[in-house]
């Protein structure tokens, strides 16, 4: 119950400026902190028809702090100060005229000491936009770069999670320490069949044993 109170608190929080409170149900249910966030910011722009700003804004800012080292320290650093980042943020929110839901996302994060999971609220809430256009965001990670054969299976594979109009919106992404394998995260769905995964399991399974 308290974290049902919490999430309606916070959804309030993000559209302050909205006249309804009820939440507005996500296309896609994300799980986690960032999830949480992500899900009440979609409320609030949806409940102030913001929807395509937030978004435009929030790609914007997660472009420029992958490629603004500052920035990202800035937002990242667990010693400046909460409020004198939230007022900064608030502050380049209106220079940069941002939606309100947007400033008031950023500046409650900053509040809350969440500035760190931004990023993660960010890629968290283009898959709820994705979801909301009809696009099923999938993300894939391999130990090396699929070839095309590979590539066209796995889309093969990946399409029979789609119902009725839903297109799929595929990503790539290597990251060699899964060792072989794959890891899939498609809309609210994740398989890890790693072998690095399937390694650990069977190590704790051998000194569980011991």
């Amino acid at each position: 119950m308290a974290s049902i109170n919490k999430l309606a608190i916070l959804s309030r929080a993000l559209s302050s400026a909205a006249g309804a409170t009820k939440a507005v149900k996500p296309p896609v249910q994300l799980f986690g902190l960032e999830g949480r966030y992500a899900t009440a910011l979609y409320s609030a722009a949806t409940k102030l028809s913001q929807l395509d700003q937030v978004e435009k804004d929030l790609i914007a800012l997660q472009a420029t702090i992958k490629t603004d080292k500052k920035l990202r320290e800035s937002v990242t650093s667990p010693i400046i100060n909460r409020k004198v980042m939230g007022v900064a943020l608030k502050e380049a929110s209106a220079k940069l005229s941002f939606a309100p839901a947007t400033a008031n996302l950023l500046g409650l994060l900053a509040d809350n000491g969440r500035l760190k999971k931004l990023d993660n609220v960010i890629t968290a809430f283009r898959t709820i936009m994705a979801a909301h256009r009809g696009e099923v965001v999938c993300e894939v990670i391999t130990a090396k770069p699929l070839d095309s054969s590979q590539n066209k299976q796995l889309e093969g594979a990946l399409k029979a999670f789609l119902k009725g109009n839903q297109s799929l919106k595929i990503t790539s992404r290597v990251d060699p320490s899964i060792i072989g394998g794959l890891i899939v995260s498609i809309g609210d769905k994740y398989v890890d069949m790693s072998i690095a995964t399937k390694v650990k399991l069977y190590t704790d399974v051998i000194q569980t044993a011991a």
